[in-house]
């Protein structure tokens, strides 16, 4: 969701200081009450009218062992994620060597889990 732009920020708070009600300019511009109230808020408290800057969303565990993950998959195509874990002490969950492979781009075995298909001629 994007923030909303400063020209509208400008615009509902020139309304609020010209004496309109909260209720009004939020029925006005189409944004909810508590958003015009907390934007005033922002501007009487931190004396700022721009949205707050984006804190960032949290690393993945599997990024500081990116480089150890691309030398596994390299030295064996051909292993399980739990071999991938065993062999090469990768210190990963599964699903998380998983997560990894695929933002990677590596290939990935993919051990059999159920009983293989029963296909006969027709």
């Amino acid at each position: 969701m994007r923030a909303y732009s400063m020209d509208l920020r400008e615009r509902v708070l020139a309304d609020c200081d010209d004496g309109a009600k909260t209720r009004a300019v939020a029925h006005k511009f189409s944004v909810s009450e508590s958003w015009v109230r907390r934007l005033k808020q922002t501007r009487r408290e931190a004396g700022r009218v721009a949205p707050a800057a984006h804190a960032g969303g949290r690393v993945a565990g599997w990024v500081a062992h990116a480089d150890a993950i691309r030398a596994a998959v390299a030295a064996d195509l051909d292993a399980t994620l739990d071999e991938y874990r065993r062999r090469f002490a990768l210190p990963l969950s599964r699903s998380a060597l998983a997560r990894a492979l695929h933002a990677l781009g590596l290939p990935r075995k993919k051990s059999r889990s159920g009983r293989p298909n029963r296909t006969a001629r027709t």
